[in-house]
């Protein structure tokens, strides 16, 4: 059990998930899973409204159910949703309150290095971490790509590029240098995070991965809190504009859907259950 281990950074992705198996969930609670996984997919796609939502979560009548399905109704069905871009908008509009810390999503290395897209989140973190100077910032993100001999890690490269390039101190600056993927993204930070009493939390990807990115923190952060009894408020988003957000939309969408299902731990029936609910036909 991952309440046995003495620190959160030795813990794979599986054996965080495992205390939120469909077994712990009940069997009822994995078959309405499925239900609402698809019905998000549906309202998200075609515009069906939040109706069949919040009926789903209604049924389930489980914390994690409610918060994964009122923040798919606030980042993927709210047309009122803004994200904060870098070089549009200013990073002062963000919300930011309490002990606050700023998640920057690593992004796979080319030969070992940075891609240009990589060094626009960095940069949009350095524009953030300059404007709010008691912000920590949290780095994540492994040794990713091909042709890597010194195994160089997204996390690390983040951090070196932000203190000698941009000045930020050091020590604001932690680092994740293990996750993989953008699940382990947000298993990895939240020790971190509560090791040092963070309460607030804005997300720094690129546009098109924002909303994905930012479902799956909740969605683990809601787990984790059952297990911890902690998880930081996710307040905000500040985006490198890569142009691409409405043309990814609808891929990074599904693919957001189907690691819930991942994170959920569906069994293989209730994950063919999915498959045969998910609307496939691309919104008028």
């Amino acid at each position: 059990m991952i309440s046995m281990i003495r620190t959160f950074m030795a813990l794979s992705l599986a054996a965080v998930l495992l205390a939120f198996s469909p077994a712990a969930l009940g069997e009822a609670g994995s078959v309405g899973y499925a239900t609402l996984l698809a019905d998000m997919a549906e309202a998200a796609l075609n515009g069906t409204g939040a109706g069949k939502i919040d009926a789903d979560a209604a049924a389930l009548a489980d914390e994690t159910a409610q918060s994964i399905a009122d923040h798919w109704k606030k980042v993927w069905l709210d047309p009122d949703y803004k994200l904060y871009l870098y070089e549009t908008d200013s990073p002062a509009q963000l919300p930011v309150k309490g002990k606050h810390a700023f998640v920057v999503l690593g992004y796979e290395l080319q030969n070992g290095e940075m891609t240009g897209e990589l060094l626009g989140r960095c940069n949009a973190a350095s524009r953030a971490a300059w404007t709010f100077p008691d912000s920590i910032i949290v780095c994540s993100g492994g040794a990713t790509g091909e042709n890597n001999p010194e195994k160089h890690t997204e996390a690390g490269l983040m951090k070196k590029y932000l203190t000698e390039v941009s000045g930020i101190d050091p020590w604001r600056i932690l680092t994740d240098e293990r996750a993989m993927t953008t699940e382990e993204n947000a298993v990895n930070t939240f020790a971190i995070l509560q090791e040092q009493g963070v309460e607030t939390i804005t997300i720094i990807t690129s546009d098109y991965h924002q909303r994905r990115g930012q479902t799956l923190y909740n969605a683990l952060a809601s787990l984790y809190r059952q297990e911890h009894g902690y998880s930081p408020e996710i307040i905000g988003n500040f985006c490198y504009n890569t142009g691409s957000e409405k043309g990814k939309r609808e891929q990074e969408m599904m693919i957001a859907i189907h690691q819930l299902a991942s994170i959920l731990e569906l069994p293989e029936d209730q994950l063919e259950l999915l498959n045969e609910k998910m609307p496939m036909r691309r919104p008028k």
